[in-house]
């Protein structure tokens, strides 16, 4: 019985550092282990009772606290419309040249939306075209700050169909890709889960989304591009954009430029990826989490042991 209650905590304390509680089923999903639903059920029982986690409506929290729930709930509400707006998107970007998947990634993949939140996407390129595909994306995303919509195009992480696998195994990543909200490319996201099935080592009970991606639809633009571009010149290209934008975010890295929330920017490059540097926020985070949960399970020594 400790376990399973330790493992709802440390559940509960990954999502309160970004102060969102959980339902009582979402608790189950991102469980680390398995465990049967009734002990579970018993579990989260024992730990409300004891005062270990808080209880509000149909959410639970770390924290006594009400505003959280009502903060989720407002954000959950402007996910809704955010997250038509991210099909429209999608659609726009399925059209352009070697781009096989899109992605609702980061907050609003979490049901999450503010006043602040931007679109973010995950991409999926044809193998050895990623820098081909970014480039042309980006020179596109320059037009929308014209007509101040940039932020409904933030594509910041690529992989490619060679290079399906996230190279970073960890809770952060495995929540990362099991909560992605694929829009575009069923066929692609079906082999990028299979790619990352290590994510069932830290999320045994979710289940991944595929069958919310529409099949890719071929456009006229793509199909010329991608033929001009199948051979020696294309690969040329392809390594000369990936040199280049490398360079580029390298010197922001080395001039310690941030980011609109304060973080120096940096960007982590290969042939077959682009995608934020794990340096940057990914490990400050997990060992935030761990410090959480270790402190956590020290209060609670004594509800754990019940």
């Amino acid at each position: 019985m400790s376990e399973v209650k330790e493992n709802i905590l440390a559940t509960l304390a990954y999502f309160d550092m970004f102060n969102y509680p959980l339902t009582r089923a979402e608790v189950y999903v991102f469980l680390k282990k398995k465990h049967p639903y009734d002990e579970f059920e018993h579990a989260l029982r024992c730990l409300t009772a004891n005062s270990a986690i808080h209880q509000f409506d149909r959410f639970y929290t770390l924290k006594k606290d009400h505003y959280p729930i009502i903060r989720r709930n407002d954000g959950n509400k402007k996910a809704a419309e955010l997250i038509k707006v991210a099909e429209k998107v999608g659609n726009i970007l399925i059209r352009f040249p070697y781009v096989r998947g899109i992605a609702i990634s980061g907050s609003l993949s979490k049901n999450f939306a503010d006043e602040f939140s931007d679109i973010d996407l995950f991409i999926i390129t044809a193998k050895n075209r990623l820098w081909v595909a970014r480039t042309i994306m980006h020179c596109f995303k320059k037009l929308t700050y014209l007509m101040n919509k940039e932020h409904y195009f933030c594509m910041n992480y690529y992989v490619d169909e060679q290079q399906l696998e996230i190279a970073e195994k960890n809770i952060y990543t495995a929540i990362e890709i099991g909560t992605l909200i694929p829009l575009q490319g069923d066929l692609v996201f079906e082999q990028f889960y299979m790619e990352n099935a290590w994510t069932r080592n830290f999320l045994p009970n979710k289940n991944m989304r595929v069958a919310t991606a529409k099949p890719v639809k071929t456009a006229f633009f793509k199909r010329v591009i991608e033929f001009l571009l199948f051979n020696r010149i294309g690969n040329a290209i392809d390594n000369m954009l990936m040199k280049i934008t490398s360079g580029r975010w390298a010197k922001k890295t080395r001039d310690k430029m941030q980011n609109s929330h304060g973080l120096i920017m940096g960007m982590a490059t290969g042939k077959h990826f682009s995608k934020p540097d794990p340096k940057n926020f990914q490990h400050k985070l997990l060992a935030k989490y761990e410090n959480k949960v270790f402190d956590i399970l020290r209060e609670n020594e004594n509800s754990l042991a019940l």
